[in-house]
């Protein structure tokens, strides 16, 4: 049993040294920009009241944060960990439980938000298929813009230790695994997990954990977008505007999104995505591999298997694995080895 169940991801927390070029990036990445206390924020269309902050400082990610149901919730946490219950300062109001997860990396609880009326998304223009003619008599008009973000959906963070995380965060926020990546058999070096609603289907993940080079850190933030066409007018928004692109645009395989990765003057990657897969609780949770987890259905391939001689997924699952089980060697007692 975990103490609480996340409903949510609510924002990631940065450090830049120039907020005014951070926010220059995060509008033409598709986010509402606006400062209050010296602190940067960005939100997108849903109306939470940010999903994005950043402070001044030496250029690095600052944390993340999870929704929960209550204050009885958050004092749950508060007492496990040993921390206060605060009132929030930052925009939105409620309150707050800072933690600290086995990485060192920041993890905010946070409830009783105030939020603004969500902003209508445009009416996707009907697809015409061969199994179906839904688009009558109406040609497709697409604006030259940015992408239009609508939330913050997941966070993937390096882990150290992916058994010792896992159960940090689940222990904490009750996260149910969607699929758990093997390098080799019974050797899993990562799990995307989603909340725990119950019979509400959810993100196939809110937060993914993975044990690899070059070690702990911020991975990636995703923002979901309100469809392909404005994925892909943000994918030209972004490329007119000289922005570095990191991956896509492709069809992952686990989760189903359709992404596409850019980098932050600073190098931290942001992924815009949409149509992801939805699961309930009662879906349980699958064993899948590096190719599963690097493949993709369509679309650009994983950068580091994009060269004449990259190697192959399962190439990349051996040396893991063999990485892995020379690290726990050397880390046993002589007595245990001999043994």
């Amino acid at each position: 049993m975990s103490i609480t169940r996340a409903e949510d991801i609510a924002h990631v927390r940065f450090a830049a040294p120039d907020l005014g070029a951070m926010r220059t990036f995060l509008e033409d990445f598709g986010l509402a920009c606006f400062e209050e206390q010296g602190v940067l924020y960005g939100r997108g269309s849903d109306g939470a009241p940010f999903a994005h902050a950043t402070v001044a400082g030496n250029a690095g990610f600052a944390g993340l944060a999870f929704r929960v149901g209550s204050l009885a919730d958050l004092e749950a946490l508060a007492a496990a960990d040993g921390v206060a219950v605060e009132a929030s300062a930052a925009p939105g109001g409620g309150h707050v439980v800072r933690l600290a997860d086995p990485d060192g990396n920041r993890v905010e609880a946070v409830t009783g938000q105030a939020w603004g009326e969500p902003v209508s998304p445009d009416r996707e223009a009907p697809f015409n298929s061969v199994a179906a003619r839904r688009r009558l008599r109406a040609p497709v008009r697409i604006a030259q813009r940015p992408s239009r973000v609508r939330r913050l959906g997941h966070v993937v963070l390096n882990v150290a230790d992916f058994r010792r995380s896992e159960a940090w965060y689940k222990a904490r926020f009750g996260f149910i695994t969607s699929d758990e990546i093997e390098a080799a058999p019974g050797l899993a070096i990562g799990a995307f997990m989603r909340c725990d609603r119950g019979d509400t289907p959810t993100d196939h993940h809110t937060l993914f954990l993975a044990q690899l080079p070059p070690g702990p850190g911020f991975n990636h933030a995703a923002f979901e977008v309100e469809g392909l066409d404005d994925l892909m007018a943000g994918h030209e928004h972004l490329k007119r505007a000289g922005r570095t692109a990191a991956w896509g645009v492709g069809r992952h395989v686990l989760g189903s999104q359709i992404f596409d990765y850019w980098k932050d003057p600073w190098g931290h990657e942001l992924e815009h995505w949409t149509d992801g897969d939805l699961f309930a609780a009662a879906d349980g949770s699958r064993l899948s591999t590096m190719r599963d987890l690097l493949g993709v259905q369509w679309g650009a391939p994983f950068p580091a298997l994009a060269g004449k001689r990259a190697p192959k997924p399962e190439t990349i699952g051996r040396l893991l694995a063999l990485r892995l089980r020379f690290k726990a060697l050397f880390r046993r007692k002589p007595k245990d080895i001999a043994a």
